[in-house]
C-alpha cells in the first residue's frame, strides 16, 4: 500500500511508504511473545499500542527495530517484503524506535551524542562548526533550542532532553516510522506538552508514529487509531474515537475491571512509624504518622521532596534534624541496611536504575535483602532461596519462565513484582512504595492493588507516594499532601478529593488555602 501525503515544505504531494506487518510470530523458551500478528502502520498517523506487561508491544517495537527476527511472517516496506538484521538495516529503512531507556554517551555533547558515527569532520578534525550548526537549526526548526542546550554533556541531560536527542538522531536520517515507547512515563506535565507538539508535527510532515503507553487520556489526546494487544495476540485495530474507555481496558485485560480501588477499612490501632520535627537538606519540619494496616498516601507536584523524605526515612539520604519512631522507639537510620534489618522495606521509584540488578536473575534480586538469613556457615543454602522466591513469585503471579530467568528480560509490571517479592521476604512492618505503578498496565495495577490492601490487612504500614491522583484517591486511608519539602496538609479518605489534594499541592503559602476549600 502506497498512501500520499503533502510535503510541508513544499506543499507537493509526495508518495509516502506504509510499513506492513504480516502473520508475525516470535516465540521465546515457555512464552508465545507474538502469535499471527498482522497490521500496517500509516504515514501521517499516530497508531497506539496498548495492552498488558507482557502483551507483546516490546517484543514487536524489538522485531521492528532489528533486535529480534520473527519465527514466522513478514515486513513490508511499501509492498515489498524487507528483512531487518540488525538496528542499522532498521535505521536505513527509516524505522526508529526510542526506548523507556534512551541510548546516550554521557562524557560528549548533546550534538555529538546526536551524530554519533556520522561526525562531520574537515582535514581529519570533527568540524565542530558545521556539527553545532547543524544541530541549532534542527532544534530552532522544531521550537527546542531553549529546551536542549548544546553544551550540556549527556550526563547531564534530564530524562526529557535525553529522549528528544534520540528523537533528533532519527530525524535527522530521514525517519519514516518513529515509534515511541512510554516517553512521559518521566516526564513533568510541560515536558508532555512539548513532545505532544512535537509528535504532532512529524505526524503532521507525513512520519507514522507508534506510541506505546498505558496511559489513557495520553491515547485518547493524541493518537488516531489504537492496535490492542493481549497474550501475544492482535484483539483489535480501531480508531480511537470508537472506543470508549471502558472497552479499550475490557479487550486489553480480558475482562471487566469495574473497580479497580477496592479496600478495607483499615486497621489504625496501633503506630508503627511516627515522624516528628524532621529536616533535611530538601525538608522541614515534617510531621506525620502510619498506623498498622494503614495506606497513607502522599501527593505533590514534581519537586515536592516525595521521593527525598522516603530515601532519608530509608537511610539513603541524611536528615539534619527531628526524630523518627518505630513502633514508639526513637531510632537512628543511617544506612539502607540498618532500615531493612528494623523491618522497612523501600521500593524505589526508578526501578530499573535503583531498585533492581537487571543482568542478575529473578532468584538473586527478590533474595539479595534477605541473604543472610539464608545463610549457613557462610554459605548460602540454594534450597531455601529456591523455595522462598519461587513461594512469592507464585504469590504475586510473576509471569517469568523460571526464577532463573535474567530480570531485565521482563515486563515493567513484572519487575515491579520482583521489587515487592524481595520486600515479602523481609517480613517487613513498614513499606515505603514510591510510584509503585509507573509505566505498567491496568490489568498488572488491579493486581498490585490487590496486593498492598491485602499486606494492609496484614497490618503493615504502607507509605505510599504516587503522582497519580485517582491511585492516590483510591488506595489511601489518609493522604499527606507536600510541597517545596513541607507537608502543606493533611486529609482523610471521606474528606479527600482531586481539587483539595490540587489546593494544597500548588499553594506557596497555607495561609492562601482558605479552609472552606479544604472541607
Amino acid at each position: 500500500m502506497v498512501y500520499t501525503a503533502a510535503s510541508p515544505a513544499s506543499g507537493r504531494a509526495e508518495k509516502i511508504s506504509t510499513l506492513e506487518i504480516s502473520h508475525i510470530s516470535k516465540a521465546f523458551p515457555n512464552i508465545q511473545a507474538l502469535d499471527d500478528v498482522s497490521l500496517d502502520i500509516r504515514p501521517g498517523e499516530v497508531l497506539a499500542f496498548m495492552g498488558e506487561n507482557g502483551a507483546g508491544k516490546s517484543t514487536l517495537l524489538k522485531i521492528l527495530n532489528g533486535d529480534y527476527q520473527p519465527d514466522k511472517g513478514t515486513i513490508l516496506l511499501n509492498g515489498v517484503p524487507i528483512s531487518f538484521p540488525n538496528p542499522s538495516a532498521a535505521h536505513r529503512a527509516g524505522i526508529r524506535v526510542i526506548y523507556q531507556e534512551p541510548e546516550i554517551i554521557p562524557w560528549v555533547s548533546v550534538p555529538e551524542n546526536i551524530y554519533v558515527g556520522e561526525l562531520p569532520t574537515r582535514f581529519g578534525f570533527v568540524n565542530r562548526q558545521q556539527l553545532n550548526a547543524a544541530v541549532q537549526n534542527s532544534l530552532a526548526e522544531y521550537g527546542f533550542e531553549q529546551v536542549l542546550p548544546i553544551h550540556l554533556l549527556g550526563y547531564q541531560l534530564s530524562s526529557a532532553q535525553r529522549q528528544l536527542v534520540e528523537i533528533m538522531r532519527a530525524l535527522k536520517s530521514g525517519v519514516r516510522v518513529l515509534a515511541l515507547d512510554e516517553p512521559t512515563s518521566s516526564l513533568t506535565d510541560e515536558e508532555v506538552e512539548r513532545l505532544f507538539t512535537l509528535v504532532r508535527k512529524l505526524r503532521d510532515d507525513g512520519v507514522a508514529i507508534i506510541y506505546v503507553s498505558h496511559r489513557l487520556n495520553e491515547i485518547r489526546r493524541l493518537c488516531d487509531r489504537v492496535a490492542i494487544l493481549r497474550d501475544g495476540k492482535l484483539i483489535t485495530v480501531q480508531p480511537v474515537s470508537e472506543l470508549p474507555q471502558s472497552q479499550i481496558v475490557s479487550l486489553m485485560v480480558g475482562r471487566e475491571l469495574s473497580d479497580v480501588f477496592q479496600r478495607r477499612d483499615a486497621n489504625t490501632g496501633r503506630r508503627v512509624l511516627e515522624v516528628q520535627g524532621l529536616h533535611s537538606t530538601w525538608h522541614r519540619d515534617i510531621h506525620f504518622y502510619i498506623n498498622a494496616g494503614e495506606i497513607v498516601g502522599f501527593s505533590g507536584l514534581v519537586g515536592a521532596g516525595r521521593t527525598e523524605l522516603a530515601k532519608v526515612i530509608f537511610g539513603a539520604d541524611r536528615k539534619t534534624a527531628g526524630r523518627v519512631l518505630l513502633e514508639g522507639q526513637v531510632v537512628n537510620i543511617r544506612r539502607p541496611d540498618e532500615a531493612i534489618a528494623m523491618g522497612i522495606g523501600f521500593a524505589p521509584e526508578d526501578r530499573k536504575r535503583e531498585g533492581l540488578i537487571l543482568i542478575r536473575s529473578v532468584l538473586e534480586n527478590a533474595s539479595i535483602a534477605v541473604l543472610r538469613q539464608l545463610t549457613r556457615l557462610h554459605f548460602i543454602q540454594r534450597q531455601r532461596e529456591y523455595d522462598l522466591v519461587s513461594g512469592y513469585v507464585q504469590k504475586l503471579h510473576v509471569a517469568t519462565p523460571s526464577v532463573e530467568q535474567i530480570v531485565g528480560k521482563l515486563s515493567g509490571g513484572n519487575q515491579q513484582k520482583v521489587v515487592l517479592s524481595r520486600w515479602l521476604a523481609v517480613n517487613p512492618r513498614v513499606l515505603i512504595l514510591d510510584e509503585p505503578t509507573r509505566g505498567i498496565d491496568v490489568g498488572a495495577k488491579a493486581e498490585i492493588y490487590s496486593l498492598l490492601d491485602e499486606l494492609a490487612g496484614q497490618g503493615i504500614a504502607i507509605m505510599l507516594i504516587s503522582s497519580e491522583l485517582p491511585e492516590i484517591l483510591g488506595l489511601s486511608d489518609r493522604i499527606y499532601v507536600m510541597q517545596n519539602g513541607r507537608i502543606t496538609g493533611e486529609l482523610t479518605r471521606a474528606a479527600a478529593s482531586e481539587e483539595k489534594v490540587l489546593a494544597l499541592a500548588m499553594t506557596d503559602n497555607l495561609s492562601t488555602v482558605s479552609d472552606s476549600s479544604l472541607r
